[in-house]
């Protein structure tokens, strides 16, 4: 007899038999088993949450500042009302000067909300981290959670304003040195200065990035283990961001979007950016290597009644049978006595 043929597989169950198809599925599944989308969604709510109180700082930050420089306020408003239209430039005027009477109570209030918002945005942050990385969140007091979340926050704006420190020099410094050799003109030397900011910016955001994976997670994860997590996070942040800068200069440059168009463009960066990190992270938590950092599922709890037989009646049932026999007996024959 002819030997049977071996059924076919089918078109995914090909593409899986590639491991790096594979492990894509896995974090794909992954992500979705442990609500990422939702996650991401409370992460750019609080992201966007947080703008209001920091130009609510800035505006008392410059309260300050141009409350003790009248020259410089006076040059400020002259600029204003020369560029604006004379009711616009009125209104931004009488702006500057609210903001500087109430800078202290604004600053304050500004505080009070970036504290809130900025808090919101870490929990969330740490808790879908934790759960990409299949982490159990800790069952702690809730003032330990706050002053941990308050110090990884606090930890992150550090590193992030190192991070913008960095690039910033770099390309100055970079710009500098073009103009010293007289190469500021020719393209070749622009484009290799691009090429250069570009790979300052990629080490960067690996170290960042390398830094969140690892210990921002409520349970800490060895670095190792996200290396090249944090390579694809640094490459695609770093595309997410010069796509951000083209659509801004897009929408600025047309007069129906200049009201919407940026703020579209930080509610889907914000978005992009929590959705590509969740990702990131669940393709670095499935990865064969990091497989045996996920807690170990127990097995099923099956419960079986168990039903005793016995042929004849036991021991003790046969001797609470006769003492019972025996009691109803004397009690019987004393009634019977009263009668």
């Amino acid at each position: 007899m002819p030997a049977e043929d071996t059924p076919r597989k089918s078109f995914l169950s090909r593409l899986r038999d590639r491991p790096s198809v594979d492990h894509l599925i896995r974090a794909g599944d992954s992500y979705i088993t442990h609500n990422g989308d939702h996650y991401a969604a409370a992460i750019t709510y609080f992201s966007v949450l947080s703008l209001l109180p920091m130009v609510m700082i800035a505006f008392a930050v410059a309260g300050f500042f141009l409350a003790g420089n009248e020259e410089l306020l006076r040059e400020i408003q002259q600029g204003i009302t020369e560029a604006a239209p004379p009711a616009f430039a009125d209104f931004i005027n009488d702006l500057i000067n609210q903001a500087i009477n109430a800078r202290t109570s604004v600053g304050v209030v500004g505080l009070v909300i970036a504290a809130y918002s900025g808090l919101g945005w870490m929990t969330s942050l740490r808790d879908a981290l934790s759960a990409m990385w299949q982490h159990a969140i800790p069952d702690r007091p809730f003032l330990r959670n706050l002053l941990s979340d308050l110090l990884s926050l606090i930890s992150l704006g550090l590193a992030l304003l190192v991070s913008l420190s960095i690039t910033t020099l770099g390309t100055g410094l970079g710009d500098s040195l073009l103009r010293w050799l007289g190469l500021d003109d020719d393209g070749w030397a622009v484009f290799l200065l691009l090429l250069a900011s570009i790979g300052l910016s990629l080490v960067i955001n690996w170290l960042l990035f390398l830094w969140v994976l690892t210990r921002l997670p409520r349970q800490r994860v060895s670095a190792r283990a996200a290396m090249r997590g944090a390579v694809f996070m640094a490459v695609g942040f770093e595309i997410l961001k010069q796509g951000a800068t083209i659509f801004l200069s897009f929408v600025t440059d047309t007069p129906t979007w200049k009201l919407f168009g940026p703020i579209i463009g930080l509610l889907l960066f914000a978005n992009l950016v929590s959705r590509l990190l969740l990702f990131v992270t669940a393709w670095t938590a499935t990865a064969r290597e990091n497989l045996d950092q996920a807690p170990a599922v127990s097995s099923p709890v099956v419960i079986r009644p168990v039903v005793e037989v016995h042929k004849g009646p036991r021991i003790r049932d046969g001797a609470a049978l006769l003492g019972t026999g025996l009691l109803l007996g004397v009690l019987w024959d004393r009634r019977r006595r009263q009668r």
